[in-house]
């Protein structure tokens, strides 16, 4: 006996709710009324198929209208007739489902045959696709119109983005009070004249206005005309007269911390296991001294051979009659380059001298492994190096080329340190140094606060003493003296990771990048002051990325309040970070997790904060350099900035001007404006300039190193027109670029290029006031260095808006119309 259904409930239509127009009053308006059949004509079994109008068991179905739905035959027990659909119906009819809106059982349109519309069981809805409208028929002529389901609506508005246009960065942080400009031409070791001057963010037409004259500066560094600091440190003192004045944006800080105890002069066979050394040994189980390095310098067709000892140095100038570098040699690959702050009111007392640390590896075969911590001690070194004035006229290596250059770099002193060789080092961002005029506080006194990740996976501060106070009265001034310093003043570490990347928000709060992933930030200034040397805890720890975190900049401006103002007494709260697995991040620490800006599948080996580009600037594919804005209505727009042959090393900005530096694998190091003209095809061209080229023979052993290029148009195109430009004869291009080069006597870009002669680090001189903002300090893997003062100059040597004080609106009657007079 058959198993009994229960018996089936009468269901009203909901077409009315399905927004057809549907209403009981048959005489309503339209078309399309709608006769629902009487509930007392369907069928008494809700599982039974509706059966055709004239008495016949055929189940009725529709699958030529896309509106139809097609339903499958269920059969009651005993029934004689089965109808089953095929597989090229059943796809069809899955074809033809729309999306829910409303079920209904029957419904008889005018001119029509009836509809009908059985449910399924749950077991067989689970064994098919998931339930859909269930909606009547009607003819084309008698179909009422279909309502588009609604959209949410986007949140945020972008401009659409253009090859030929670039948005104009827009300030985060306005500053009001009154900023610095310098009134002539800067020179080294001479005291600057400097005047005070409007800000560029006291107003939006004075931003526009140096923005644009930004725009055409079309030389290698920056336009001394309209330098001004943008920093913002909390430390600044804003109260009392001349608020425009350096000693205040940039106190002296630490003033009452010293040099810790147990630091000691050695001599030089003591301090030979700290320095650079050779891959070989000697017969008697000891490393030789590094090699020296052959490089050629000069003009390329009359270069000359010069051979670079360690603690070595010359000035381009012997080679070029303009040349403004200085080349040095270190020993080893370098992995760390930075210039000491020093504060305004002593730099007159030395003369303007300029401070350069400078971190090696041990040997050129060392290879580091990622979070493979070395147990200590491990001896290591740290450079301090000196851009002085010329005290000693027998200073040069070559007698056929005398020095003309009135200056001369100089190692002074040699950190020797138990923590192994530094992956990355920074100078506390402000001045951290004894007064060097009057009777000394202290003996030694400082120089400055260095920090630094090492390859024991330790972040370790140390406290650098003045080399002025270390030296021995019987040293010779002409070779560095050596400094043990056996513990740092605050070591930090990570059990399972090691700190790998750093960056100071200012002179307290420090953020550290480890190898697993995560993101410390530390407040350092009660352990500095209160001499504690063990593990302090983070104030935050994030996890943002998978692997290890190598790039990491503080996006250096002050937070704001609910109403907008920016809260200066607080510490920045932004960080940049990118990682080895290409992911690029923007983490506000007052959140547990980071906010992607950007991927590819290049290693993100730098990344650095630029107050006029507005937002961290990082590595994207292909080798380029892009600029990530985080002004509010320009969050996470990227624009390229620069695009190497090699892979990028480092990248450098500066707080006084908008010239970006790159460092590259394929040893060149070059410059470019990140304020370009806002408008491709305008009378300034986008360029890059290439301050030097290091390169390398393979058979010999020398280098060779190539300055003086002429300018590079970068030709920024969009993704089809690079598609298309591959697309091309690649060989009829090769054979002619080969011809030219041979032709010309250079030598063609490579996608190969020897380990020896990459760029590892740039960095412009932040910490010396407008004076020293020219200096740009790069370090190769060969140990070769090299510090250049780099200007700029205006296009058509034409100041825009006829002067420096009408554009900055010092004079009266420097209105805002004054565009046409660009």
């Amino acid at each position: 006996m058959p198993r009994e259904l229960r018996p089936r409930k009468p269901r009203k239509s909901y077409a009315d709710i399905a927004g057809n127009g549907i209403e009981d009053n048959e005489s309503a308006a339209g078309p399309s009324n709608i006769h629902l059949e009487d509930e007392a004509d369907d069928s008494e079994n809700e599982f039974e198929p509706d059966k055709d109008p004239k008495g016949s068991n055929k189940v009725l179905s529709s699958d030529e209208d896309e509106y139809d739905v097609a339903m499958d035959d269920i059969q009651e027990p005993g029934s004689e007739m089965e109808v089953e659909e095929t597989p090229k119906q059943r796809r069809k009819t899955a074809s033809s489902i729309k999306p829910p809106q409303a079920p209904i059982t029957s419904a008889t349109y005018p001119g029509s045959p009836t509809m009908s519309v059985s449910l399924k069981t749950r077991k067989e809805q689970s064994r098919r696709l998931p339930p859909r409208v269930q909606q009547a028929t009607c003819t084309p002529s008698e179909a009422t119109p279909l309502v588009a389901a609604p959209r949410a609506a986007k949140t945020y508005a972008l401009p659409s983005p253009s090859a030929h246009h670039r948005h104009r960065a827009i300030p985060v942080f306005f500053r009001e009070e009154m900023v610095e400009r310098l009134d002539e031409l800067p020179a080294l070791f001479n005291e600057p004249r400097i005047v005070p001057t409007n800000s560029m963010t006291a107003d939006h037409s004075l931003t526009n206005r140096v923005s644009k004259a930004w725009g055409f500066n079309v030389g290698a560094g920056p336009v001394w005309q309209i330098m001004e600091d943008r920093s913002c440190y909390k430390e600044s003192i804003s109260s009392g007269p001349g608020p425009e004045k350096e000693s205040l944006r940039r106190p002296r800080v630490y003033q009452d911390v010293s040099v810790r105890p147990g630091w000691q002069v050695l001599i030089t066979r003591d301090a030979l296991k700290y320095l650079p050394t050779d891959s070989t040994m000697t017969e008697d189980g000891q490393f030789k001294p590094p090699p020296q390095v052959d490089c050629y310098l000069g003009p390329c067709d009359r270069q000359t051979r010069v051979s670079f000892n360690m603690f070595d140095s010359v000035a381009t100038s012997a080679y070029f009659e303009d040349g403004t570098g200085y080349v040095f040699n270190a020993g080893s690959p370098v992995w760390g380059i930075d210039w000491c702050p020093t504060y305004q009111a002593d730099r007159p007392v030395r003369q303007f001298r300029h401070h350069l640390a400078v971190a090696p590896f041990p040997s050129r075969s060392h290879a580091p492994g990622i979070g493979v911590k070395t147990a200590r001690p491990s001896p290591a070194c740290v450079q301090i190096w000196a851009l002085k004035p010329r005290t000693r006229e027998d200073n040069t290596m070559d007698d056929d080329h005398p020095q003309r250059d009135p200056a001369e770099v100089r190692c002074e002193m040699v950190l020797c340190l138990e923590s192994g060789p530094a992956q990355e080092i920074k100078w506390c961002p402000l001045p951290a140094h004894d007064p060097w005029e009057g009777a000394p506080p202290r003996n030694p006194r400082r120089l400055g606060i260095l920090a630094g990740t090492f390859e024991d996976g330790s972040l370790s501060i140390y406290v650098v003493p003045d080399p002025e106070d270390v030296r021995p009265p019987e040293h010779d001034a002409a070779r560095p003296v050596f400094v043990g310093l056996p513990e740092p003043a605050l070591r930090i570490e990570h059990e399972g990771a090691s700190c790998w990347s750093l960056d100071w928000a200012n002179s307290e709060v420090i953020a550290v990048g480890l190898t697993n992933g995560c993101l410390a930030v530390y407040n350092v200034k009660q352990a500095l002051e209160s001499g504690e040397t063990s593990n302090i805890f983070p104030t935050h720890f994030i996890a943002v990325h998978q692997s290890a975190i190598r790039a990491l900049a503080w996006i250096r401006v002050p937070p704001t309040d609910g109403s907008g103002v920016p809260n200066l007494s607080e510490d920045p709260m932004v960080i940049a970070s990118g990682g080895y697995d290409g992911v690029e991040c923007l983490t506000d620490i007052r959140e547990p997790h980071g906010n992607v800006v950007n991927r590819t599948r290049d290693v993100i080996n730098s990344a650095t904060y630029s107050m006029f580009a507005t937002g961290p600037i990082m590595i994207d594919h292909d080798n380029t350099v892009k600029s990530y804005s985080v002004s509010p209505s320009m969050l996470g727009r990227g624009h390229i900035l620069i695009e190497p042959d090699g892979p990028v090393w480092s990248v450098s900005a500066s707080d006084y001007h908008p010239q970006l530096a790159v460092g590259s694998a394929d040893g060149s190091c070059t410059t470019t404006n990140t304020l370009k003209s806002t408008r491709r095809g305008g009378i300034v061209p986008f360029l890059v300039h290439k301050i030097y080229q290091l390169d390398y023979g393979r058979k010999t052993g020398e280098f060779r190193m190539l300055e003086h290029f002429l300018p590079q148009e970068m030709q920024e195109k969009t993704t089809s027109a690079k598609g298309k430009a591959q697309g091309k004869d690649k060989h009829k291009d090769k054979q002619d670029a080969d011809a030219d080069a041979e032709t010309k006597g250079r030598s063609t870009n490579t996608g190969v290029w020897p380990s020896e002669i990459g760029v590892h680090r740039v960095a412009w001189n932040n910490g010396n006031g407008l004076g020293g903002a020219p200096l740009l300090a790069s370090a190769t893997a060969s140990g070769l260095c090299r510090v250049d003062w780099l200007l700029g100059r205006w296009i058509k040597d034409r100041t825009p808006y006829v002067s420096v004080p009408k554009m900055r609106k010092e004079v009266e009657g420097a209105s805002d119309e004054s565009d046409e007079e660009v």
